[in-house]
């Protein structure tokens, strides 16, 4: 009995000391949020790298232009290898979503072989438009060269990969030839013969088995 007592009386000490401090009690809780509030608002934000991302939605074979790209911050952690620097006034190689990071792969240049080993860029005029218009980035194909007097065809090189459609089907080539121009990749030993082809010859495409 005499320490059911004791233990009351202490219940009631506690707490008529903390209905006396409560007033101190509830300011110094206020305070610490605000000073927690406040660090976290003086926190220094998480780095970034800016990296440049389509703007819009960019078909391939367009040039780059300023308003064509935006940049966007990317935790250091996540930015893609090869990202663009300086595209403006580069040809676009394969079709780019809005959003999507620019990288030297998806540009007219050597990043083009990146992931197949052992080619090289090479550009072949197509002397039909409609036909280059047939062909992704990706197809695999067989470069044929016919005779323009149809007296002969033979396949000069055999399963390429098509790296990039670089520009518009209107252009007009140096050997006076229109049609597209379409970047294959090409084994070096093949690309003497390519270049000798494309000079003589119509070159045209079969796809790859």
């Amino acid at each position: 009995m005499l320490f059911r007592d004791r233990l009351t009386t202490a219940r009631r000490a506690v707490r008529r000391a903390v209905l006396a401090r409560r007033r101190l009690l509830a300011g110094l809780l206020t305070a610490v949020a605000v000073a927690a509030g406040l660090h976290t608002a003086r926190a220094d934000p998480a780095p970034q790298v800016q990296v440049l991302v389509a703007a819009r939605d960019l078909p391939a074979g367009v040039v780059i232009a300023a308003e064509d790209v935006r940049r966007v911050g990317f935790a250091p952690g996540s930015v893609p290898d090869g990202v663009a620097r300086d595209p403006a006034g580069r040809t676009l190689a394969a079709p780019l979503r809005a959003g999507e990071p620019l990288t030297d792969v998806r540009l007219v240049g050597p990043g083009l072989t990146d992931g197949y080993p052992g080619l090289v860029a090479v550009p072949v005029r197509l002397p039909d438009a409609g036909m280059a218009g047939l062909l992704r980035v990706g197809d695999r194909v067989d470069l044929v060269s016919a005779d323009p007097q149809g007296r002969s065809a033979a396949t000069i090189a055999s399963d390429v990969p098509v790296l990039a459609l670089p520009d518009t089907p209107t252009e007009v080539g140096a050997a006076g030839l229109t049609g597209r121009l379409v970047v294959v990749g090409a084994q070096s030993g093949e690309v003497a013969r390519i270049a000798d082809a494309s000079v003589r010859t119509f070159v045209t495409i079969a796809f790859a088995s």
